[in-house]
C-alpha cells in the first residue's frame, strides 16, 4: 500500500510539472555556475549559481568589441581604419601567459582584422590595441566598459581592464547571459563575421614593414571555441585564467530557437577545458531538447461594440505580441480565443484594456495576451446615450431571465 501511495505522489508531481511548463528532470554540470537562457524572451531555462561573482576572464573581450562596434555604428570610427600598435599593444609587452594575436613594432593593421584577433585567437594585444584606438587611454576606455554595463543593469559586473587578463575584473553568469542576449540582438552579423570564424592569420605581408614582407611570419590560430557547429553553435566567447578556471559563453540556434549558455568556473586544472565544452553540451542538447521559442502572429481581430459611442465599433490592438519559451511538446495547431468585457462604454482612451486573447493549443491554454482599444472613442449624443441606456437593460433583462 505505501509503495501504491508513493506512485501515486510521483505521479501527480510529474503531472504537476508538466502542466505548469517544466519539465520533470534536469541537467547536471559541474562547472561552478551556469545559466541557460532563451535568447529571443530572456527566460531563464536552467541555473546554477547564477549570482556567483566570477573573474570573467577572456569573456571580458566581448564588451571591449561591443564598445568598437559602438562607435563603428556612430561614424566614430570604421572596420578599414589603419593604426600603428601603440607600444602598450605590442606582444611583448603584455603580462606573461597571455592569448596573443602578436602585434609587433612597425606594423599596419586595420580595425577588422584587431577584431578577429580578439574573436579567434583572444589576443590580449588586440584588446588594448582597440583600446587605444577607441579612447585616449586604457583607464578611460574601461570606463566607458564599466558606464555600458551600469547602463544595461549588469550590477554585478565591474571591468578593469579591457582583456579579462586580471581576476579583479568580476561578473555572474546571469549578468553575462543578460549582456550576451544585448550584444546579439544588437550586433547580430557579428556571429557569422567574428564568433564563427574558424581561424585567423596574422601578420600578413601587408601587415609589415615592406623589408620583411618577405619573411612576415604569418601565424595561424584556430578558433578557441571548441563547440563551433555543435547544434547550431555560432559563437561566443571561451575564457581561462587560474583565478576563475575554464568560461565559456555560447550562443547556439536550432530552427527558430536560439539559446545562450554561459559557463563560468570549469575547473582551472588539466582537463578543465573538456569539463567545461562537457558542460556547454550538455546544457544545450538538454535545452534544445525540452524547449522552443514560439512567434505567434493573429492576422486580424473583430472590432468591439461600445456603447453609447460617437462610433457604434472600435478596434482592438494587442498589448504586445511577443515571443515566448514553451515546452518542446506545446504550440502544435495555434489558434486564439477572445475574452472580451461584456460591456464596453464610452468614453475609452487609445490603450484602455477591454478584454484578453487567449492561445492555445492542441494541449491547452498556453497564454494570456491583454486586448486594448485602439483609438479614442468619445460619447456620442445625448440621444445615442439615451437609446443605449435602453438598449443595455432590455439586453440585461434578456440576460437575467435567460
Amino acid at each position: 500500500m505505501r509503495n501504491f501511495f508513493l506512485f501515486l505522489f510521483l505521479l501527480v508531481v510529474f503531472v504537476l510539472a508538466s502542466v505548469k511548463g517544466f519539465p520533470a528532470e534536469t541537467v547536471t554540470i559541474q562547472s561552478r555556475a551556469a545559466v541557460l537562457m532563451d535568447a529571443e524572451t530572456g527566460s531563464l531555462l536552467f541555473t546554477k549559481n547564477k549570482d556567483d561573482p566570477i573573474p570573467p576572464a577572456s569573456l571580458t573581450k566581448l564588451m571591449t568589441i561591443h564598445i568598437a562596434l559602438s562607435d563603428v555604428a556612430n561614424g566614430d570610427i570604421s572596420f578599414d581604419d589603419m593604426m600603428r600598435p601603440p607600444k602598450e599593444s605590442w606582444a611583448v609587452n603584455q603580462p606573461l601567459g597571455s592569448s596573443l594575436m602578436f602585434l609587433a613594432d612597425g606594423q599596419n593593421v586595420s580595425l577588422k582584422e584587431l577584431l578577429l584577433g580578439l574573436a579567434i585567437p583572444s589576443g590580449n594585444d588586440a584588446a588594448v590595441a582597440v583600446a587605444l584606438r577607441c579612447a585616449p587611454s586604457v583607464k578611460e576606455f574601461v570606463e566607458r566598459m564599466n558606464k555600458e554595463a551600469e547602463a544595461l543593469g549588469l550590477s554585478h559586473t565591474v571591468f578593469v581592464e579591457p582583456s579579462g587578463i586580471s581576476e579583479y575584473n568580476m561578473t555572474t553568469a546571469y549578468d553575462y547571459a543578460i549582456f550576451c542576449k544585448f550584444y546579439i540582438k544588437t550586433h547580430p552579423e557579428t556571429l557569422e563575421t567574428l564568433h564563427s570564424v574558424g581561424e585567423f592569420s596574422y601578420p600578413k605581408p601587408e601587415n609589415v614593414p615592406a623589408t620583411y614582407r618577405a619573411r612576415s611570419e604569418t601565424i595561424t590560430q584556430k578558433n578557441r571555441n571548441a563547440l563551433l557547429g555543435f547544434l547550431g553553435v555560432d559563437g561566443l566567447k571561451t575564457g581561462y585564467i587560474n583565478e576563475s578556471g575554464y568560461n565559456i559563453a555560447l550562443a547556439a540556434k536550432q530552427n527558430e530557437t536560439r539559446l545562450i549558455a554561459v559557463i563560468l568556473g570549469a575547473p582551472a586544472t588539466d582537463g578543465g577545458d573538456k569539463v567545461r565544452d562537457a558542460d556547454g553540451r550538455r546544457l544545450l542538447e538538454w535545452g534544445f531538447s525540452h524547449y522552443k521559442t514560439l512567434y505567434p502572429v493573429v492576422k486580424e481581430l473583430q472590432p468591439i461594440r461600445v456603447w453609447k459611442s460617437k462610433r457604434r465599433y472600435a478596434s482592438l490592438a494587442i498589448e504586445e505580441l511577443l515571443p515566448f519559451t514553451a515546452r518542446i511538446e506545446r504550440g502544435n495547431e495555434l489558434r486564439f480565443e477572445t475574452e472580451l468585457q461584456d460591456v464596453v462604454v464610452a468614453p475609452r482612451a487609445k490603450g484602455d484594456r477591454v478584454g484578453e486573447l487567449v492561445l492555445y493549443d492542441s494541449i491547452g491554454e498556453l497564454r494570456r495576451i491583454p486586448l486594448l482599444i485602439a483609438e479614442d472613442i468619445e460619447r456620442g449624443s445625448f440621444w445615442t446615450r439615451l437609446l443605449d441606456t435602453i438598449r443595455l437593460f432590455f439586453r440585461n433583462l434578456r440576460k437575467r431571465r435567460g
